[in-house]
């Protein structure tokens, strides 16, 4: 997959940088743009007005269920200052792009990429786009290779629209949905009620898009966002995988965001759901509640979101223990779950093969490597689960 970079502040988000950066997918033919939020900037002082929780959720609502665009929060995770070159290191390790990453910067830039942490180590790893943000041209004054965007201006900036907030002036066009939604929740940059005000738009897309946005709204909003963070990356290797295999992606991704949505449920709740599938409980689901997180989201989505698709439904329910007879959707939400860029651990052996191994033999070399996690931490499995996870090692190694 193609990928490239897009780091900033995002203090806030705005139409300016997703306008950006669907000129770079559209215009240099990229497969996915991956937004990264800066903790601080090396040039700059710490962001104001919002922390970087706020800023990394208004990110993540601003674009929701749309997968050309994806996030990282390695930066914030990092705390402190980060270097760009160190960033590229990491996400080329752990993403595996075809090719060489671009590396979106904007023209007002230029002029001091140069005091920047090993440029030339930058370029070497990177290709560089210089998109406009400001009307100069920038033909001389950029001494390494780069690729011109020649996007349309969009007159806009995170600092504008901060100083419009405070001063209770029109903003509300400037920021996507998602991000004008969280302001107004947490009275961001001085925001006040007496100011212009969000409101709660209901979503109108009909059909499994709508349903995609719900439910990742959602999610974003009852799940730690770090496990948030996951059950995205989820939905977005799960679509890829459905792509590759002739599945339909949207399904994937539906299946993938929901995977995980009722897992900070309490004890009681995930019993009643999960009972609500007309099962039994299995001796360690009995003594691992937890368990029922899966078949408690299935019931879940297909009550409240009226998700009736038996793949969907069963691909969401299996996702952690596995089934027999599973369907091709659920080995692929199962292969994602594992294997998804935001987790560590993963052997690296397992996300190349999901790049070129049939569905099969990705499948069952990473049910062999969970199993064989399982074992090394020796949980306690219950002789109904060996041999259940046998059986499907059994059946796949066929």
């Amino acid at each position: 997959m193609k990928l490239a970079i897009f780091g900033g502040s995002f203090n806030p988000v705005h139409i300016g940088h997703l306008s950006l950066a669907e000129a770079v997918l559209k215009e240099l033919k990229f497969d996915r743009v991956i937004f990264i939020p800066a903790f601080q900037s090396p040039l700059k002082n710490s962001p104001e007005g919002a922390s970087s929780q706020d800023r990394m959720e208004m990110l993540a609502a601003s674009i929701a269920g749309d997968p050309r665009f994806g996030f990282d929060n390695c930066e914030i995770r990092r705390m402190g200052i980060s270097y760009t070159v160190d960033t590229l290191k990491d996400i080329i390790n752990r993403y595996e792009p075809e090719g060489k990453p671009g590396l979106i910067l904007g023209n007002d830039l230029v002029s001091t990429f140069n005091l920047w942490q090993a440029p030339g180590e930058i370029v070497e790893l990177a290709d560089i786009i210089i998109a406009r943000r400001l009307s100069e041209e920038i033909a001389g004054s950029f001494p390494y290779p780069y690729k011109a965007l020649d996007n349309e201006i969009v007159e806009v900036s995170s600092r504008l629209i901060r100083e419009k907030i405070k001063r209770k002036e029109d903003w509300y066009n400037l920021v996507p949905t998602g991000a004008r939604s969280i302001i107004g929740e947490r009275f961001l940059y001085g925001y006040t009620p007496n100011g212009f005000p969000p409101t709660n738009e209901s979503i109108r897309a009909e059909g499994i898009e709508g349903t995609i946005l719900h439910i990742e709204n959602e999610a974003r909003h009852s799940l730690d966002f770090d496990r948030f963070i996951h059950s995205r990356n989820t939905a977005l290797l799960s679509r890829d995988l459905c792509l590759r295999f002739g599945l339909d992606g949207k399904k994937g991704y539906l299946a993938g965001i929901a995977h995980d949505l009722c897992k900070e449920l309490e004890e009681g709740e995930l019993i009643r759901l999960a009972l609500a599938d007309r099962g039994r409980l299995s001796k360690l689901e009995q003594k691992k509640a937890g368990l029922l997180h899966a078949r408690a989201a299935a019931v879940f989505v297909e009550k409240k979101y009226d998700v009736t698709d038996k793949d969907i439904l069963d691909a969401i329910r299996y996702h952690t223990t596995g089934a027999r007879d599973m369907c091709p959707l659920a080995k692929i939400v199962y292969v994602a779950d594992k294997i998804e860029i935001s987790r560590v651990g993963v052997d690296p052996e397992l996300r190349r093969m999901s790049r070129d191994a049939d569905l099969n033999t990705l499948f069952s070399a990473v049910l062999d490597n969970t199993v064989a996690g399982l074992r090394s931490r020796q949980l306690d499995l219950s002789y109904g689960t060996r041999r259940l996870l046998a059986a499907m090692q059994r059946r796949n190694h066929k």
